[in-house]
């Protein structure tokens, strides 16, 4: 078979190419898979991307000879599942690398924004400042910490947060009563966690029905003085709106590992040159506004980057494929 990889980091290459079948015809390419570099892709059977690949329907309509779809991450927004399903084509995706990176760097921005410990640094680094008088945080235990969505990423962050000593309350389309009765928390609305919580912290899969699941309603019905932290998807939160409640300190704090609108943000230098449609320019301009705030903390979507999880990734992309090629039965999006 014909297989394309992209968005292909140091060291991935040789790490997969020990794990997939031989007798194949495997190309590894560096830059994402867009209507630019399609050529590279034409005649693949198989293309597995990262995140940054935007696999819509005039793309994936432009390569007759596609199969299947391997996307080396757990969300799959970016690729037109629906479309690729109506065409015959199998999508799948690695849902078991990020469980423990992402739940330990949800505590990692947690205490960065409770502790202040960037300005904390930066404060000593720049001028040799020990006055602490602005650097004041606060306990985390005792505090009840909301969690919304308790998968696999959720439920280690119950049990980290347990190990804090906080209360947990949580939400989730599809409760657990069993793992609520173990850990010995509640399942609630979405509002009413908002309304308990001192801490909210989300793990909901980004879909047409969480878009924009935190909006300005639910920000007006939050505990005063809340810390969100997002290391799920940015479009889960509507960016004005988080804005809005930052400035007049309803959140007082926040920590995000993702952006809505991420990939334009990435591209944004080149996106403002040419001036491509479909850019919202007053989104780019929150999540400045965003970034340059003192109380929020924002990092470009590492939640899930340790060794143990690229090497997870890598093992998973390759069996699945290797699955397809055998005709071995398993799960497809």
């Amino acid at each position: 078979m014909n297989i394309s990889f992209f968005e292909v980091m140091p060291g991935e290459q040789e790490s997969l190419m020990t794990q997939l079948p031989a007798g194949h015809i495997v190309s590894y390419f560096s830059e994402k898979l867009t209507p630019e570099t399609l050529d590279k892709a034409m005649g693949a059977e198989i293309v597995s991307v990262f995140v940054n690949s935007e696999i819509r329907a005039p793309l994936i309509d432009r390569l007759p000879d596609l199969k299947l779809i391997a996307t080396r991450s757990m969300g799959f927004d970016h690729i037109d599942v629906e479309h690729a399903r109506s065409k015959g084509i199998h999508v799948v995706n690695v849902t078991t690398y990020a469980a423990h990176p992402v739940a330990e760097f949800t505590f990692a921005l947690l205490l960065c924004v409770t502790r202040r410990i960037y300005h904390a640094y930066n404060q000593l680094r720049e001028g040799t400042d020990y006055n602490i008088r602005n650097l004041g945080g606060f306990n985390l235990f005792g505090k009840t910490i909301g969690v919304a969505g308790t998968g696999r990423i959720g439920r280690n962050v119950v049990g980290i947060a347990r190990g804090f000593g906080m209360k947990v309350v949580a939400f989730d389309a599809m409760p657990d009563a069993a793992f609520a009765a173990e850990q010995g928390f509640p399942y609630v609305s979405l509002e009413e966690l908002v309304a308990q919580s001192d801490i909210i912290s989300l793990h909901l899969p980004y879909t047409k029905e969480t878009h924009h699941i935190l909006d300005a309603s639910l920000c007006a019905k939050m505990k005063k003085g809340v810390i969100l932290v997002n290391t799920a998807r940015g479009e889960l939160i509507d960016t004005h709106a988080l804005v809005a409640a930052l400035q007049d300190g309803t959140i007082w704090g926040a920590g995000l590992d993702v952006l809505e609108e991420e990939r334009a943000f990435k591209e944004e230098r080149g996106a403002i040159a040419g001036n491509k449609e479909g850019i919202d320019y007053r989104l780019l301009t929150a999540n400045h506004i965003l970034i340059d705030m003192p109380n929020v903390i924002v990092t470009p979507h590492i939640a899930f980057e340790t060794a143990e999880a690229m090497q997870e990734i890598e093992r998973v992309t390759a069996k699945a494929i290797t699955d397809y090629i055998n005709g071995t039965e398993q799960k497809f999006l």
